[in-house]
């Protein structure tokens, strides 16, 4: 006789209410526990004598404990909670069950699965959910869009307001010990746009020169004024070369005579005599002076020798500054036809063409520039930059308006320095005791010339 349908049922509940490690481990259990250890085969489950139900086959230890490793791998993989649970393998024993025939899901089998397999009991429902939202979760991780931080860093840091400098904005942050800081004025970032400029960095050695047509116009001045604003804002050293022909004063105009006078006599000369053993940059400096950064080579005093320069001696010197420092001024002294200017020029990559006020030195440098383009030097007339220097103040019948329109269309950019003692005298030239618009007139000149390069 069949067993009763209720004793039937609480066998199944009982089974179903087993862990699935105590499942394993009863699939695990040793063959001599086993009544059939002989066999070396594992009993089959009590079935119901019901006609209903398939007799299941006799599985062996070694396939029962594959069977039972497969599942533990498939449940604690990280692609089993975004599977649907794969139908259980035909190894495994057919539990009993008093459910009818009718609620079992027929499963395919597997190529190669004995036909025994094709039944197995319905799987969870709760799994597939909970993978399916995991799933979701992980995808929506990879689509959610890369954080502006992961490929700005400075993200994570409020950019700070530059400290303004002087002015009702600098004497607020100074009175509320910076807790009120409106930044810096226009005019201060102005400045601070112009020391930009001349600090960038380049890619190579660069030479301006610094002409006139006629002497006692600033040209000096003017180099000794931007180089050492260049010397100021750059990280690398400017040098300046003296090539005037007529006992140029360069050097004394950026030490002071005095302390020229006590240096030793180093000029120009002397570097071109040695210059095959100049092989360093200390080496070089022997033969150089030095006004703070800016380093200075010194033209010839003896009137004798001083116009003894030529084109390819000072082609020479600068092709040795080349090695050393990125830019170089030269001081070219008054004229454009003496012997040195033709290696000059060949080498310049931009002109700084020195002007007054006075009507004959806007005629002049009018005249310089319209024979550099009638002498094949097109490009240097077209950039050059055009300083004027307000040197000796000239009457109100002068119309310094109508100077500057006269020049500003045949060059790249004109500026104008103002009058100023400091420039004025013939003297030692310094940054702190020239004016703050003569500083920025310097300023200026040296951001046109720093874009003239890159």
């Amino acid at each position: 006789m069949p067993e009763p349908a209720d004793k039937n049922s609480r066998a199944t509940a009982k089974n179903a209410g087993q862990s699935q490690t105590r499942r394993r481990r009863d699939l695990r259990r040793p063959a001599g526990s086993s009544p059939d250890a002989r066999t070396g085969t594992m009993p089959a489950a009590a079935t119901p004598n019901n006609s209903r139900t398939a007799p299941t086959r006799r599985s062996s230890w070694a396939e029962a404990a594959a069977v039972a490793d497969a599942q533990a791998d498939v449940e604690t993989s990280p692609e089993a909670d975004a599977a649907v649970p794969s139908p259980v393998p035909a190894s495994v024993p057919a539990l009993p069950t008093s459910e009818p025939a009718n609620s079992r899901r027929a499963v395919p089998a597997e190529p190669g699965t004995p036909p025994s397999a094709a039944t197995v009991p319905a799987a969870p429902t709760a799994a597939p959910q909970r993978g399916a939202s995991r799933q979701a979760a992980k995808l929506a991780v990879a689509d959610a869009p890369v954080s502006d931080f992961i490929t700005t860093p400075g993200s994570f840091v409020r950019e700070q307001k530059p400290r303004p400098r002087g002015g009702f904005r600098g004497a607020l942050f100074a009175m509320t010990g910076g807790a009120i800081n409106l930044g810096p004025g226009p005019r201060q970032r102005e400045e601070d746009e112009l020391g930009r400029r001349i600090s960038r960095q380049l890619q190579g050695s660069y030479n301006t020169a610094v002409l006139s047509l006629k002497g006692g116009i600033g040209k000096t001045s003017t180099t000794v004024g931007v180089g050492l604003t260049l010397a100021e804002f750059r990280g690398d050293a400017p040098c300046a070369i003296d090539a005037n022909p007529d006992s140029g004063d360069l050097v004394e105009r950026a030490l002071g005579e005095g302390i020229y006078q006590q240096a030793s006599p180093r000029t120009i000369t002397d570097l071109l005599k040695n210059i095959d053993s100049v092989d360093s940059l200390t080496a070089l400096a022997r033969y150089m002076h030095h006004a703070g950064r800016l380093h200075l080579i010194a033209g010839e005093q003896d009137p004798e020798v001083s116009d003894s320069l030529t084109a390819a001696e000072y082609l020479r010197i600068r092709k040795l500054i080349s090695g050393y420092y990125s830019v170089a001024l030269t001081d070219c002294g008054t004229g454009v036809t003496h012997n040195a200017m033709s290696g000059i020029l060949q080498s310049a990559d931009n002109l700084v063409i020195a002007a007054g006020y006075a009507v004959s030195g806007a005629k002049r440098a009018r005249s310089t520039l319209q024979w550099l383009a009638s002498h094949g030097y097109e490009d240097l007339a077209r950039n050059a930059i055009v300083v004027i220097t307000d040197k000796d103040e000239v009457s109100s019948r002068v119309d310094k308006d109508a100077i500057e329109e006269h020049l500003s269309g045949i060059c790249r950019q004109l500026i104008a320095v103002p009058h100023d003692r400091g420039v004025a005298d013939g003297d030692l030239v310094t940054l702190e005791v020239l004016r703050p618009e003569t500083r920025r007139a310097y300023k200026e000149i040296a951001a046109a010339i720093v874009d003239g390069y890159v």
